[in-house]
């Protein structure tokens, strides 16, 4: 259990998806498609963080 709150690859995936949802709520009323596309960059950018500090972790 003490390993799962240490680990923040988990929190920056979420983390980057609420950031994601909430420029996407700005660009709701322009076009729908960049509601979708900033949370699809939410998503990438969240697992790309995540996959780099689980590297840094194993450092």
């Amino acid at each position: 259990m003490a390993s799962e709150s240490k680990d923040m690859a988990t929190w920056a995936t979420g983390g980057c998806t609420l950031i994601g949802l909430g420029v996407g709520l700005v660009y709701l009323q322009t076009n729908v498609l960049w509601f979708v596309a900033s949370i699809l960059i939410g998503i990438g950018t969240g697992l790309l963080l995540s996959s780099l500090l689980s590297g840094l972790r194993k450092k």
